[in-house]
C-alpha cells in the first residue's frame, strides 16, 4: 500500500478535553463501544483541530498529472515522485502523448520511482486507455477509473478526491489502515474491508478530508512502531493496547 503524503502548516497539539466532556464521552462508548456517533464525532473534531488545512502533497496540475504521480507513488515516497514527475511530463505531457511513448522512453524517466519496469506500463497504458476509451478525459467515477491501468481503488479514490471532490470511498494507505484500527474504527484486515467498515460509520462529507488528516496524524504523531502519545489531541480517545503514554 503506497501512501500519499500530506503537506500542512505546523500546528499546536489541542487542548485535552474537560473533565465533563470526557465523562459524557465515556458513558456514550460504554453504552455504545468504540463506534458510537458521539466518538466518532470527537475523533474527527480533533482531526480538524490538529489538521485543518491538509491537502495532497504530490504536484499535478491536472487530474492526468494527478493520477500518473499518484501511479509512481506506490512503494515510493512522494517526496521522490515529485523529482521525477517534471521531466516526465515535460517529455509527455498528455495522455496522448503518453500512449505514444515507447517502454524504454518511460522507464529511463522513472527508474528512480521503484518498479520501474511495471510503472512504465501502467502509465503507457492509462494514457492509451483514456485516449481509447474516454476521450483523452480522465473520467470521474470510480467504476471507470479502476479499469486506468495502474489505477486500483485507492489510486481512484485519491483522484476523485482531489481533483474532482467526490467521495465514492475512502482512501485507505498504509497510514489510513494502521491508524483506523489503533483507534478502533475498524478490524478488517485488508484495506478493502477496512474501507468498507469507515464508510458504514464516519459522514460521507468527511470521507476525503479524514484519509488526508489520518494520513498526516500517522507521519508526524502516531507513528507505527512508536507513536507520539503524549503529542495526540486523540489520545484520550484512543484504547490501542501499544500506546506510549496515558494522561
Amino acid at each position: 500500500m503506497n501512501s500519499i503524503e500530506i503537506i500542512m502548516p505546523a500546528t499546536s497539539t489541542a487542548e485535552k478535553k474537560s473533565p465533563s466532556k470526557k465523562t459524557a464521552l465515556n458513558k456514550a462508548v460504554a453504552n455504545h463501544g468504540d463506534l458510537s456517533p458521539e466518538r466518532v464525532a470527537a475523533i474527527l473534531h480533533g482531526l480538524d483541530e490538529a489538521y485543518p488545512e491538509a491537502i495532497c502533497a504530490l504536484d499535478h496540475k491536472s487530474p492526468w498529472e494527478l493520477l500518473v504521480a499518484t501511479i509512481l507513488s506506490a512503494q515510493c515516497t512522494d517526496v521522490r515522485v515529485n523529482m521525477v514527475t517534471p521531466a516526465l511530463f515535460k517529455r509527455f505531457p498528455t495522455p496522448a502523448a503518453m500512449a505514444k511513448a515507447t517502454l524504454p522512453e518511460l522507464e529511463s524517466l522513472v527508474r528512480t520511482a521503484g518498479f520501474y519496469r511495471n510503472k512504465a506500463k501502467s502509465i503507457q497504458g492509462a494514457g492509451k486507455t483514456i485516449m481509447e476509451t474516454f476521450g483523452g478525459k480522465v473520467p470521474q467515477t470510480l467504476a471507470e477509473l479502476i479499469t486506468v491501468p495502474g489505477a486500483a481503488r485507492k489510486t481512484a479514490n485519491v483522484v476523485l478526491g482531489v481533483s474532482f471532490g467526490k467521495a465514492e470511498g475512502v482512501v485507505v494507505d498504509t497510514h489510513v489502515f494502521r491508524i483506523s484500527r489503533r483507534l478502533g474504527l475498524a478490524k478488517g484486515d485488508t484495506p478493502q474491508k477496512v474501507e468498507q467498515e469507515l464508510m458504514h460509520i464516519i459522514p460521507q462529507d468527511r470521507w476525503i478530508s479524514y484519509s488526508h488528516q489520518i494520513i498526516h496524524h500517522g507521519r508526524k504523531v502516531c507513528i507505527a512502531r512508536k507513536p507520539k502519545c503524549h503529542e495526540c489531541n486523540l489520545e484520550q480517545l484512543c484504547h490501542s493496547k501499544d500506546k506510549t503514554w496515558h494522561s
